[in-house]
């Protein structure tokens, strides 16, 4: 017979596993940076800018190419009106006729507005600073109607090198003082280093370049993307073309392999962008987003600012974006039927 058997059954002592390890939070002075992507950002994209205005609590710092955005006129006179520091450079150059309402408009709301020093053929840059802890580096101006329909770029950003010498060269344009400026840990200045800075972007890319630019005239830059092809890197780029100036050069990139994509409507889509994204997805990537253009005024001659860092969701972000210009825009170029290919030094 079987017997029934008393004893007890054996229990498991419960394993405990060690709790997994929360993140650490990101320290508080982290270095940050934001994209803003025009126009796919929409109404968040010119918010983004708002928000930062609106966020000051003792000081903005502006130059400003072009300002006729009525709703920055108007966060800038209301934060002057409480009590914020709001100190503007506006170019007079060749945007003083459009940039004046704003002028006047500011000066009276009891903001500090300065005309751009004329030693410089224009003052192009296009940066917001905000209680000397946030920088907004942009390629848009603010221009309400470009909003819409106008590739461009802004990254803001705590960096505070980059932070301290962008509000030590404001100080010195604010008053006309002569400055060479300091370049913190990423920034690209005209008419001192950005020459420099961008082609060590273009000529240290190893497997490829994509590229988003309104002008194309510069010598110096053409040569390194002609340099960049030639030792086989993947050129793609996206070039504004509504005058047909740039056909010539496109054309000689485009025979030597490179991907080449044209807008050429002012009124509809426009590339303001000014964009190079080296070996990207690589350890070694590379941004640069800024104000130059690619031509000889804009790195020898104008006040300019641009940022070159390797952040990967900014990188991303112009990735996206140069892609779908390139499949939205022309690639196939109209060439004179005497065209010659341009000997590029």
């Amino acid at each position: 017979m079987a017997t029934k058997s008393t004893k007890e059954p054996e229990h498991k002592k419960p394993v405990h596993k060690k709790p997994e390890p929360k993140p650490k939070p990101a320290p508080a002075n982290a270095t940050t940076y934001t994209l803003i992507t025009m126009p796919d950002d929409g109404p968040k994209g010119p918010t983004a800018i708002y928000d930062l205005l609106s966020s000051a609590k003792k000081t903005i710092d502006m130059t400003m190419y072009e300002l006729t955005d009525t709703q920055v006129t108007s966060i800038l006179t209301k934060a002057a009106s409480s009590g914020v520091t709001v100190r503007v450079i506006l170019d007079q150059n060749n945007e003083k006729k459009s940039n004046t309402t704003a002028f006047n408009a500011l000066t009276k709301g009891g903001v500090s507005v300065h005309w751009a020093n004329p030693v410089y053929a224009v003052t192009h840059q296009k940066t917001i600073t905000v209680d000397s802890a946030t920088s907004a580096i942009m390629t848009l101006n603010l221009v309400t109607e470009d909003y819409p329909t106008t590739r461009d770029f802004a990254v803001i950003t705590n960096d505070a090198k980059d932070i301290s010498a962008i509000e030590t060269t404001f100080a010195a344009d604010f008053t006309n003082a002569a400055i060479t400026p300091p370049t913190g840990d990423n920034l690209a200045w005209s008419p001192t280093n950005s020459r420099t800075a961008i082609l060590g972007v273009i000529n240290g890319a190893t497997k490829s370049l994509y590229i988003a630019q309104e002008e194309m005239s510069d010598a110096g830059v053409e040569s390194a993307i002609e340099a960049a092809l030639k030792r086989g890197v993947s050129v793609t780029l996206v070039q504004e073309n509504m005058t047909g100036s740039y056909t010539a050069v496109l054309q000689a990139f485009k025979s030597d392999g490179a991907k080449v994509a044209t807008y050429s409507s002012r009124t509809g889509y426009y590339i303001h962008a000014k964009a190079f994204l080296a070996d990207y997805n690589t350890p070694q990537a590379t941004l640069f987003l800024g104000s130059e253009n690619c031509t000889a005024a804009s790195l020898n001659s104008n006040r300019e600012l641009g940022l070159i860092f390797s952040d990967p969701a900014c990188m991303t972000g112009v990735y996206n974006a140069i892609m779908s210009d390139f499949n939205g825009g022309t690639q196939s170029l109209i060439v004179p039927a005497n065209f010659v290919k341009p000997v590029i030094h």
